[in-house]
């Protein structure tokens, strides 16, 4: 690898390389950071005295290092303070595909395993950020609006990153792919597409008489792709991406 695609690309290694359909694998940054940012729900698996586990929550992308947090009574956010292997993923699907034969059923889909050592956010400026980016990444501006969260709560929140050391996407956008001679099969074979849409905000029934919407969530509108929210909401607060 060149120094240039070094620097637009993660590295790989028989750890992130993608093993079948290299035709599928993607290690570039846009790709793969373009999947991250369409989302806000991760798993991530670690091992704590040989047992695996994988954990759903929440994080975000700052260039190449990724957040997340949790309870600071949590059992992963407690095993990745002193620094574990973790692997991230993120998948999007995006449509069942069924086609004339049971073994080329399949599903179009966007996904991303990211590696790395996961690390607890100690610093104090660093959590500071994390503390407003972990609303602000998805809502833009809104923590300025709120009431600042007191000592007990961020005392409870405990933040853990991880800069990506190696990452690949993969990706499936083929629809029906059947063998040639079955295409002349009377089988009906078709592909659904599936969207994550947004519906109709539902406002607090106890907010306060003249408390509005704020513009700034206007991104969130019915009818909307959730992923394009969360992919325009990603570069109102980092515009450099």
């Amino acid at each position: 690898m060149s120094q240039t695609e070094s620097q637009t690309s993660y590295p790989t290694s028989a750890r992130n390389q993608v093993k079948r359909r290299h035709d599928r694998g993607f290690y570039d940054h846009a790709t793969v950071h373009h999947i991250l940012d369409s989302s806000m729900l991760c798993h991530v698996s670690y091992v704590i005295d040989g047992q695996p586990y994988c954990t759903p929550t929440f994080f975000w992308r700052e260039g190449t290092r990724l957040y997340w947090h949790g309870s600071s009574a949590s059992r992963m956010l407690r095993s990745q303070t002193k620094g574990e292997r973790v692997c991230l993923t993120v998948a999007h699907l995006d449509s069942l595909v069924l086609a004339r034969c049971g073994f080329n059923h399949s599903a179009d889909y966007r996904a991303v395993m990211a590696f790395g050592t996961a690390y607890l956010v100690t610093d104090p400026a660093e959590k500071e950020r994390a503390v407003v980016a972990m609303v602000d990444r998805f809502f833009p501006d809104r923590t300025a609006s709120l009431r600042a969260s007191n000592t007990q709560e961020i005392k409870a929140t405990s933040f853990i990153a991880m800069e990506i050391e190696e990452a690949s996407a993969k990706i499936r956008a083929k629809g029906v792919a059947d063998d040639e001679e079955d295409y002349e099969l009377p089988i009906y074979a078709e592909r659904i597409p599936v969207r994550t849409v947004l519906g109709a905000p539902e406002p607090c029934p106890r907010l306060l008489d003249g408390v509005s919407r704020p513009a700034t969530l206007d991104g969130y509108s019915e009818g909307r792709l959730l992923e394009d929210a969360l992919r325009d909401a990603y570069f109102v607060e980092y515009p450099n991406g």
